[in-house]
């Protein structure tokens, strides 16, 4: 496993996580002391992507809905109160 130091890795930091993410771990050593040790991720599989009307036929919207409650709220408005 190839040890560098901070200089180094902050140097060639891009490069370096390449090649950890190729399975090539590497540990960041200050003054000549190991304190990281950087290793790949393993991604976690994607879940199922949502889609527009993935609920179709499961319910139904009145006729009405945009004049749902247009009285009681009308009301609301015109009220002395």
């Amino acid at each position: 496993m190839q040890i560098v130091n901070m200089h180094e890795a902050k140097t060639h930091l891009s490069r370096l996580v390449a090649a950890a993410a190729n399975g090539e771990p590497f540990v960041i050593a200050r003054a000549g002391t190991p304190l990281v040790k950087v290793i790949a991720v393993d991604a976690p599989a994607p879940g199922p992507k949502r889609r527009v009307g993935f609920l179709e036929g499961r319910f139904s919207v009145p006729d009405d809905f945009d004049r749902m409650g247009a009285g009681e709220i009308s009301g609301l408005f015109e009220s002395d109160a």
